[in-house]
C-alpha cells in the first residue's frame, strides 16, 4: 500500500513531531516505501506536521570536485571549479530528499562547504549564517543554533550512525589527541576565487583512535536503552525522534567516558 501526505503526516505526528518544532532530519526513502507523489509527498507531509511556524533542517555536505591527492597536481588544481552553494549538490550518499530539499522553495544554505546546512521555515536565516570555514561542526555553527533552539533529530529510515549532530560532541568532547584534518576549497570572494584552507575534526573517521567504527551507532543505541526516545514507522521506515540537545550531551559524556577508559 502506497503511503500519502495524509498517512505520512500521521505517522509523524504519532511518532511526537509537533507544530512548531526544529527539525533535522536524515531520511532513506527507500525504507519509507512506496509513496504516492514521491518524495516531494514526503516534504509536504514534514512541513504539514511542523506547521508554518515550525522550521525544517538537514545536512548536505556536498561532492567534492577532486579528491584531496589530486589536488596536488597543479593542472588539475587549475580546472577546479569555485564551490557555489547556490548549485552545488548535496552529497549523493545523503539521499534524495537532502537534495530534494535543498532546491526547495524558500531553502537557504550555509556557507560552508563540507559542513552546509539547509534550512526552510522562519528560523532558517538564524540556522544557516554565520557558517565559519575553520571547524565547522562546533561552536557558532548551525549545528549549535540548532542545539540552542531546542532543535529535535528525527531519523526516518536513516541509520544511527549518520546523525550529524554528533559531530558537535566529537567538537566538545573534553579529550587529547583529536584527529585533525586539513584541506583546501576554492571559495568564492569579494576579490574573485580564492583557496582556502580548512581545519577541521575528522569527520570520516571517529575522532579518536580509541573509539569503534561504530561510535555514532553505539552512542545512539545507548542512549535509546538508557533515556529513550520515540520510536515507530514512517511509512514502512523504522524512524527515531531524539531531543538533540539531550542527545548531544549524552554523546560527549559517552566519548570522553571511551576514551579515559580506553587510555586509563
Amino acid at each position: 500500500m502506497r503511503a500519502t501526505r495524509q498517512t505520512l503526516r500521521e505517522d509523524l505526528e504519532r511518532l511526537g513531531v509537533r507544530s512548531g518544532d526544529l527539525l533535522m532530519v536524515h531520511s532513506s526513502l527507500r525504507r519509507v516505501g512506496p509513496i504516492a507523489g514521491g518524495v516531494n509527498t514526503l516534504i509536504h507531509a514534514l512541513f504539514d506536521a511542523i506547521g508554518p511556524r515550525g522550521t525544517l533542517t538537514a545536512y548536505v555536505d556536498f561532492e567534492s570536485f577532486l579528491e584531496d591527492d589530486e589536488l596536488e597536481d597543479e593542472v588539475n588544481e587549475s580546472h577546479v571549479p569555485v564551490f557555489d552553494k547556490r548549485t552545488a549538490h548535496a552529497a549523493r550518499d545523503h539521499g534524495v530528499l537532502h537534495e530534494t530539499l535543498r532546491n526547495w522553495p524558500g531553502a537557504l544554505r550555509s556557507d560552508h562547504p563540507d559542513a552546509g546546512v539547509i534550512a526552510i521555515g522562519p528560523l532558517a536565516e538564524t540556522i544557516v549564517s554565520p557558517h565559519p570555514f575553520q571547524y565547522g561542526y562546533g561552536p557558532g555553527t548551525p549545528f549549535e543554533r540548532i542545539l540552542q533552539g531546542g532543535g529535535r533529530i528525527l531519523m526516518i529510515g536513516a541509520p544511527l550512525d549518520t546523525i550529524t549532530l554528533l559531530h558537535y560532541a566529537e567538537h566538545m568532547a573534553q579529550i587529547p589527541d583529536k584527529h585533525v584534518v586539513r584541506y583546501r576549497r576554492l571559495m568564492p570572494s569579494v576579490d574573485g576565487p580564492q583557496w582556502i584552507t580548512f581545519e577541521e575534526y575528522d569527520t570520516a573517521d571517529p575522532v579518536h583512535s580509541s573509539l569503534p567504527e561504530n561510535c555514532f551507532e553505539r552512542i545512539a543505541l545507548d542512549f535509546i536503552a538508557a533515556r529513550g526516545a520515540a520510536h515507530g514507522p514512517i511509512g514502512q521506515a523504522p524512524s527515531y525522534l531524539f531531543e538533540a540537545a539531550e542527545l548531544v550531551r549524552f554523546g560527549t559524556g559517552w566519548i570522553e567516558a571511551a576514551v579515559r577508559d580506553h587510555v586509563g
